[in-house]
């Protein structure tokens, strides 16, 4: 008889106290559907404001295959993601959002997917009506301008919502980056994948962390860890403009012979040289991006920091 296999399913939170009633309740009811597996489900208190924690230790004195990861503090959802991956012992790992915006009936579908063969069952939403407008056209340029200058092509409107097997998890812990974009990460281990649909759900309660700034900042964190094009962009953008400056000094020399010296204007003295300031200083914010990202590697600091864990589970899966 082969030995019961186990499922692990990570659940990044961050002031969800208010959902976490029913999380639990829709997750584990699909959980024990799967009688030939067991599970367990790891949450991840990111530094909650509210009684998220409180109400995340009364659900795991209640279910012991429930664990809570009491972080330090506010680390971010990529590091809570982390922490919850390190520390999944399941022969399957599947990362799920605590507002149920991923519905947790759809993991049935995926271990069946997973037991045909395949390391990865990708989740792909088929529409984005529960986003706001200007948030769905700035996340469908996203997805074209990184999939174009990428090293690693990243699936559109696929998210963290998938089934992992136990040695893409294990590839996952070898790389050491501290800076983490996981949707980069997951999509650059690569592996046997498949995909199914499902729709999102409306957020129950509460609201998303993810501002524009947040969105802003997640995509440039994304772009800069998988592509060195934007450091490429201002090599060129430098060679341009010295070979038009070379024609343009040409043309001023050939004016002066044939039609004599003139007076220039100051306004496009001042022009030019706005224009290349500019220019310049883009280009070092640009390289500032990566030179920032390189002192943080350098630092070595640990990703996240585990204040307490929380939990009867033994060390038997």
């Amino acid at each position: 008889m082969p030995p019961i296999q186990c499922l692990s399913v990570v659940v990044p939170c961050f002031n969800e106290a208010q959902g976490l009633n029913a999380l639990f309740e829709r997750l584990e009811s699909v959980l024990v559907q799967l009688p030939d597996f067991n599970y367990e489900i790891i949450c991840i208190d990111d530094g909650s404001l509210d009684d998220t924690l409180e109400k995340l230790c009364q659900h795991a004195a209640r279910n012991r295959n429930i664990v809570v990861l009491e972080l330090s503090r506010n680390f971010g959802k990529e590091a809570a993601l982390t922490a919850g991956i390190d520390a999944a012992r399941g022969d399957a790992v599947i990362p799920l959002d605590a507002d149920l915006q991923h519905p947790p009936e759809y993991i049935v579908e995926m271990v069946q997917q997973w037991q045909k063969g395949y390391d990865v069952v990708l989740a792909r939403r088929v529409s984005r009506d529960t986003d706001h407008p200007i948030q769905q056209y700035i996340t469908n340029k996203f997805y074209r301008l990184h999939n174009r200058i990428s090293e690693c092509f990243i699936p559109r409107d696929v998210g963290d919502f998938r089934l992992m097997d136990r040695k893409v998890v294990d590839a996952l812990k070898k790389l050491p980056e501290r800076r983490r974009f996981m949707k980069g990460l997951f999509a650059w281990v690569g592996f046997k994948q498949t995909t199914i649909d499902f729709v999102v759900e409306p957020r129950k309660t509460g609201k998303t962390a993810f501002n524009p700034r947040r969105l802003w900042l997640l995509a440039l964190e994304g772009i800069t860890s998988f592509s060195t094009v934007p450091l490429a962009i201002w090599a060129y953008a430098g060679f341009t403009v010295a070979i038009l400056s070379l024609i343009y000094g040409c043309w001023i020399i050939v004016k002066t012979l044939v039609f004599g010296i003139d007076v220039p204007g100051y306004a496009s003295l001042l022009t030019a040289i706005l224009f290349l300031g500019g220019i310049q200083l883009m280009g070092i914010g640009v390289l500032g991006e990566y030179i920032g990202r390189i002192y943080s590697e350098s630092k070595q600091r640990p990703i996240y920091i585990i204040r307490q864990r929380y939990g009867k589970q033994n060390n038997d899966v």
